[in-house]
């Protein structure tokens, strides 16, 4: 069981946690109930009416924030070596070849949050699955993350294109920003999001798509957003 601190039980008896609020008032809320003595990072979470357990009504794919996450990511790039060089001046912070694939594999080089890495190396970056798999660092091209043009996905990576997935629950998690962010831009930020992952709604998913979403800061409770505004959130973006 996860122990809340005051802080968290007193920003909990501020609002009602069972009402469902527009998105700029959820937004709002969630900054004002943010209290932590850092930039706390802004999160909205999806509970979709999908099958996790069927490869046809998966949901995944990736999405450039406007406003970007905030958050200062570390890239790793398994390439070979004529991509070595647009790799690091794309903004690359670690770059290598089948020697960098071995170090990863022998577990002295992890510090990174995301890696990309061309198709001719994907013989190599396979046998990393034991490691990267539970991570969740796999490359994937559905992802964005296995390309040939190392280049711009590294780049676009940096200027906060995020990746989504959902759980074996059927949760889609995001980061949409900081606390510090203006509410316009974790508005825009959120409706970019929610457009995307509404225009990758499986064929196969019956019924209301989202059934329920929620946005809370890294250290603040969970203020229920209303899903019969997203409509309205996405209009103009859809």
């Amino acid at each position: 069981m996860v122990r809340r601190g005051k802080r968290y039980a007193n920003a909990s008896r501020s609002y009602d946690k069972l009402a469902e609020y527009p998105p700029e008032q959820a937004l709002g809320l969630v900054k004002s109930l943010a209290a932590a003595g850092f930039d706390e990072t802004v999160d909205v979470v999806y509970k979709l009416h999908i099958d996790a357990r069927k490869a046809d009504q998966l949901v995944r794919g990736t999405v450039a924030l406007p406003h970007g996450t905030g958050q200062t990511i570390r890239i790793a790039v398994i390439a070979p070596a004529d991509k070595h060089a647009e790799a690091t001046e794309a903004g690359a912070d670690v770059v290598g070849g089948k020697e960098l694939a071995d170090a990863i594999s022998e577990g002295r080089e992890l510090d990174f949050d995301l890696m990309i890495a061309t198709p001719d190396m994907m013989s190599e970056v396979g046998k990393l699955g034991r490691v990267l798999g539970p991570r969740g660092l796999m490359p994937n091209p559905k992802a964005g993350t296995v390309t040939a043009d190392v280049g711009k996905a590294v780049s676009e990576f940096k200027a906060g294109k995020i990746e989504y997935r959902n759980d074996r629950y059927g949760n889609v998690h995001v980061a949409i920003g900081k606390v510090s962010f203006e509410i316009e831009e974790l508005r825009a930020n959120l409706a970019t999001v929610s457009a995307e992952i509404i225009r990758n709604r499986p064929a196969a998913a019956k019924g209301r798509f989202v059934t329920s979403m929620s946005v809370s800061s890294t250290m603040g409770p969970g203020v229920r957003v209303d899903t019969g505004k997203l409509e309205d959130l996405t209009e103009a973006i859809i």
